[in-house]
């Protein structure tokens, strides 16, 4: 399989990188990078249409997404969070609906879910059915296109001690709380999306992830029981101090995640507009540092390669424990890859942040079925790791590709769901690394103008939306007539 990728981009790379607290060594000068590093000030909050409450009444022209306002209290020792949420939700099916599927992922774990109310435009819901992670709701009335539904949900999570490993599954559980840290991902009711007629909400797996989001819009007011004694709290979107409380504001976002320690330490940059921030435990201050610069200089590189980066702050957090997971404007970094970093850009630390990095783009900008066809983003994040390497480090692209792909002798078809994936190696092996493989010969089949120009119209035609296989193979007709036929038997099941 052809791996001739293009070993450096000839421009300067001007980089004035200056943490909070220190000043690590600059980069070697084999790219142009236009934004400037500066210290972070304090964050002031950009005006936001979400910050203009809406009106009640239903028959107001439906706004482009839906909005989540989640009132929320931590009891941080306790492990205990009460929310009052209230969703504006918008009929953009254009069918008329008599009923709302809506995950409750945290009711997957015995307990940990408890509904105490629930109104749909202030009438009070009593017939509906909870099954594992999927609440059914009967409406009183059928609800028509563009018309604007406000949904109104109670409820306490008793957070699960994740540090309980469950041999039945190969990732360790995030949602919950371990000795020194809590993680709320996935955290809060949302509807479903509604496509060709369906509700998607696919069932959990060993392995991947299964859940698919709409764009929306999130306000989350955030206050601790115990506010003296609050922890450093690390979230998705901007924050806002209010008197005893934090807002945190994000817009066109596909998930609100929130990590919380009181011993968290904190490295911050500020890219353009953009607050770049890591989080991690004190032993880690290198690795958590070396993680923040390279996800800034990927963010950089990406704004470049793709297009631009559409929040107003982005954080790492270094999850207690093995594994990593992104979300918008927000993503985890496995503890092990802290532990084994050895201060160079050759290591898992650095490809795994560039990787998550990258899923801002896609999974957060452009979604898909990350049930059905995870290669849509998994591939795209993978290759996205060498895009960074033959930018910055060209001398490392050969030992990224055996490294980091080769070694596991990738086999299998792209485009399998993670049902079929038959294990977690065999399924990385095809979704990820396979994944970028066929992105390595697309592109070397088609040039590199028409492969960039490709993908930065899949961005600005997908920004927003689920995308599929058919959206991605319809894109790339639009700006190639190479014959790629062969590369795409070679690595899809399916013909697009």
């Amino acid at each position: 399989m052809r791996k001739n990728i293009p070993s450096s981009i000839s421009i300067l790379f001007l980089f004035v990188f200056i943490f909070t607290s220190c000043t690590p060594p600059s980069p070697a000068p084999t790219a142009t990078l236009a934004a400037t590093f500066t210290p972070v000030a304090t964050i002031t909050p950009e005006p936001t249409a979400s910050n203009t409450p809406l009106p009640t009444a239903t028959a107001l022209p439906a706004p482009e997404r839906a909005r989540y306002i989640l009132n929320t209290s931590i009891d941080y020792d306790a492990h205990i969070v009460t929310v009052d949420e209230t969703i504006y939700y918008p009929n953009h099916t254009g069918n008329q609906l008599n009923a709302l599927v809506i995950a409750i992922v945290p009711n997957l774990w015995e307990g940990s879910f408890n509904l105490s109310g629930l109104s749909i435009n202030s009438t009070p819901i009593t017939t509906y059915n909870i099954s594992g992670q999927r609440l059914d709701i009967s409406l009183p009335s059928f609800f028509k296109p563009e018309e604007v539904m406000i949904i109104n949900i109670q409820y306490t999570l008793n957070l699960p001690f994740a540090e309980q490993e469950d041999p039945s599954v190969s990732r360790p559980r995030i949602y919950g709380y371990t000795r020194r840290q809590l993680n709320l991902t996935n955290w809060y009711p949302f509807v479903v999306p509604y496509v060709n007629g369906d509700w998607v909400l696919h069932d959990p797996w060993y392995y991947g992830e299964h859940l698919v989001y709409d764009s929306a819009d999130f306000e989350v007011n955030v206050k601790f029981a115990d506010p003296a004694n609050a922890p450093i709290v690390a979230a998705s979107g901007v924050p806002e101090q209010r008197a005893d409380s934090t807002r945190y504001t994000i817009t066109a976002a596909r998930t609100f995640a929130l990590a919380a320690s009181p011993e968290f330490q904190v490295s911050s940059l500020q890219v353009g507009d953009i607050i770049v921030a890591s989080y991690y435990f004190p032993l880690s201050k290198i690795a958590g540092r070396a993680a923040l610069q390279a996800s800034a200089e990927a963010l950089q590189i990406y704004s470049q390669k793709y297009g631009p980066y559409p929040h107003k702050t982005l954080s790492m957090v270094m999850g207690d424990f093995n594994d990593g997971m992104e979300y918008s404007a927000f993503f985890y970094l496995s503890r092990d890859f802290y532990s084994l970093y050895d201060e160079t850009p050759a290591n898992y630390l650095i490809f795994v942040a560039v990787h998550e990095t990258s899923h801002q783009w896609w999974f957060d900008q452009v979604a898909n079925d990350q049930a059905q066809q995870p290669w849509l983003d998994e591939s795209l994040a993978t290759y996205s790791e060498l895009v960074y390497y033959e930018t910055l480090h060209p001398d490392l692209v050969s030992w990224w590709w055996a490294y980091r792909i080769d070694f596991y002798n990738p086999q299998g078809f792209v485009d399998i769901p993670i049902y079929d994936g038959q294990g977690f190696r065999p399924y990385t092996n095809a979704a990820y690394f396979q994944g970028a493989h066929f992105l390595s010969e697309l592109r070397a089949r088609i040039g590199d103008d028409a492969f960039f120009e490709f993908i930065q119209d899949y961005l600005a035609q997908g920004r927003n939306k689920i995308m599929t296989t058919n959206d991605f193979f319809r894109i790339l007709g639009e700006h190639t007539r190479t014959d790629t036929s062969d590369i795409v038997r070679q690595y899809f099941q399916n013909i697009y």
